[in-house]
């Protein structure tokens, strides 16, 4: 097994330059089997006579690495010759990349791999090949390759070797698990729509969807030449490329030519784009040279809808392309700028959505293996999984993710082991809450936990908030409560199902109940309304829900609520009388609508 191989590093700090660890070995019988496991504190591509092994990109995957690292096992029986070099390039990744760069314990662990190559033979001997000290090392033509900011490839560069790989004794093989996950695959190839000169005279090609992944080049140049790329999303008002939004992410890609027909595409990167500006090509470049390849994990699509609306077709296909974007490897809050966190929000509010598009049993299960591995010992959970930022924070609404995922997940596919497997995290997150208010039975805090980076949220990005806020106007008390309620139901309903008795919870929720409806009997904004409505904390729904419609047609048939509120709003209306208004607000066109967007050209919502 993978853990009797031993971490290896180069012999000297490579800096920017992704090292390879290489190995020659002969075979002189004939083989039954063959198996490599491999894994990497980084991001690996593995090659067996040059010929790349598997399809996973950007493995070992995104994982919280101080205490679970996934490893790979590939039949690489066929690929065998008797004169056969293991090749295994290593990349930082999320692992030690700038995207983790806050979390020094991972970031600067070194570069390392571990792998073993198992080999039966037809006589019924075996081999066992593992990672040591007499791999060698050597430097690859990846100049430089992160996340954040992209990739340099320089295909005429000659390769250096190193010397011997070192063993290193003081990375954990503890934390080593079979793949979980789906694998990150690519998809969809894309061929450019059009090359045009911008106002400010710069060459850009539209690929004409917002997509995740890369670019791939083919092309026939000159040793030296040079194709330097920028990625964006957008053109500004004027018709100029525009990546501002990308903040300090560089998303950029620099490939060297060498002589002849050549093809590269990245190795260790990925971006969020639908152009890209040609900083530096040869003149004789045009769109035929030119592929987009699609990233996302590789889930099966399961759900299909068309209406007789093109508008709200073209929202549904939207909504597939951005859960597509934002499923590599962990549920994401975008793929393009210097973020592309786990948000837990993003993710519980989209759960039911993506389950029903995908099948995203593997996906979940290995993200909220995660979740558990990141809830600390009081039972929070952090804003984002994996913590990279190292947030201290644990959020109402984000936090929740802990219990309501899980149900989530549940619900769709009747599997009880996601609920074994995290209903003790399910419990101890309600325990948390119930242990942090500032009032019995209610999820109270303070006031400085109630300003913006504070504690919370809030209804985060509503469109009723202050001006200079972004939290909306919704108390972040009721919010807090209100979730509290939530995540106890579910905890419940969660334990029944696995035959516990839940007797305690249950007077625990009668109690949250009771003092929710005696603090919260008036409803100041559309989110407030559409909690106690589906949450079911509101005595009088007939009055809360007319309140919620006179709302909206108050404001124009227009929603102004935000990350809490949004996800139960058209639930809220269409489950109480209002389905008429709810079908008002989906078809709505003018800002803000969802319609809207797909008015203005979206490509991903």
């Amino acid at each position: 097994m993978i853990k009797n191989a031993n971490w290896i590093c180069p012999p000297i700090d490579t800096g920017e330059v992704c090292p390879v660890f290489a190995k020659n070995i002969s075979i002189d019988k004939s083989v039954s089997s063959a198996l490599l496991s491999v894994t990497a504190t980084g991001v690996y591509e593995a090659q067996i006579n040059s010929r790349r092994v598997g399809g996973f990109i950007l493995a070992p995957g995104c994982t919280a690495y101080k205490k679970r690292l996934q490893y790979q096992t590939y039949d690489v029986t066929d690929i065998l010759e008797s004169e056969t070099t293991i090749d295994i390039f290593l990349g930082k990744g999320w692992y030690r990349g700038r995207i983790s760069a806050s979390d020094k314990k991972i970031n600067e662990t070194p570069g390392a791999v571990i792998a073993e190559l198992q080999i039966s033979y037809d006589d019924g001997s075996e081999q066992i090949i593992t990672t040591d000290n007499s791999w060698t090392v050597i430097t690859s033509r990846i100049l430089l390759s992160d996340i954040y900011d992209g990739e340099i490839y320089d295909a005429s560069a000659a390769t250096k070797l190193l010397g011997n790989a070192v063993i290193i004794n003081d990375i954990s093989k503890s934390t080593l698990i079979p793949q979980e996950g789906e694998y990150v695959a690519e998809h969809e190839r894309i061929k450019p729509m059009r090359m045009f000169t911008t106002p400010k005279g710069e060459r850009v090609i539209d690929f004409g969807q917002n997509i995740a992944g890369y670019v791939s080049l083919e092309l026939t140049a000159d040793r030296g030449d040079k194709i330097v790329l920028s990625h964006a999303e957008i053109l500004n008002s004027d018709g100029n490329f525009y990546n501002a939004n990308y903040r300090s992410a560089k998303a950029r890609l620099e490939y060297i030519c060498r002589d002849g027909h050549q093809v590269y595409k990245p190795h260790f990167t990925f971006f969020g784009f639908r152009y890209i500006r040609l900083n530096e090509c040869p003149d004789n470049l045009g769109v035929d040279n030119f592929t987009a390849v699609a990233l996302y994990s590789d889930m099966k699509r399961t759900g299909y809808i068309k209406t007789g609306s093109e508008k709200v077709n073209k929202l549904y296909e939207n909504t597939l392309w951005s859960q597509r974007d934002n499923f590599i490897d962990i549920p994401t809050d975008c793929p393009q700028r210097d973020e592309r966190m786990g948000w837990l929000g993003d993710a519980q509010v989209f759960a039911k959505t993506a389950c029903y598009n995908y099948d995203t049993r593997k996906f979940f299960k290995k993200w909220l293996g995660d979740l558990r591995a990141e809830q600390r010992e009081n039972g929070s959970v952090p804003d984002t999984v994996p913590n990279f930022w190292l947030i201290p924070r644990s959020s109402t609404a984000w936090g929740d993710a802990a219990t309501i995922i899980p149900w989530q997940i549940y619900l769709f596919y009747g599997d009880e082991d996601i609920l074994k497997q995290n209903c003790s995290m399910m419990k101890r997150w309600v325990d948390y809450i119930t242990n942090d208010t500032l009032e019995k039975y209610l999820w109270i805090c303070s006031d400085d936990d109630k300003k913006l980076w504070g504690k919370h949220y809030g209804d985060w990005l509503a469109l009723d908030a202050p001006y200079g806020s972004y939290i909306g106007s919704t108390d972040i008390d009721f919010i807090a409560s209100a979730f509290y309620a939530y995540s106890t139901e579910i905890l419940i309903k969660a334990g029944r199902v696995l035959g516990k008795n839940m007797s305690e919870y249950e007077r625990l929720y009668k109690n949250i109940v009771s003092a929710f409806k005696r603090k919260y009997n008036e409803y100041s904004t559309q989110t407030e309304c559409v909690l106690a409505l589906y949450f079911n904390l509101t005595d009088n729904k007939a009055e809360t829900a007319k309140q919620l419609n006179d709302m909206i047609i108050a404001n124009g048939n227009r929603l102004q609520t935000g990350f809490v509120g949004t996800p139960y709003l058209l639930y809220a209306l269409s489950e109480n009388g209002y389905a008429e208004t709810a079908y008002s607000l989906l078809l709505q066109e003018e800002y803000p609508s969802w319609l809207y967007e797909v008015n203005h050209g979206a490509t991903t919502i």
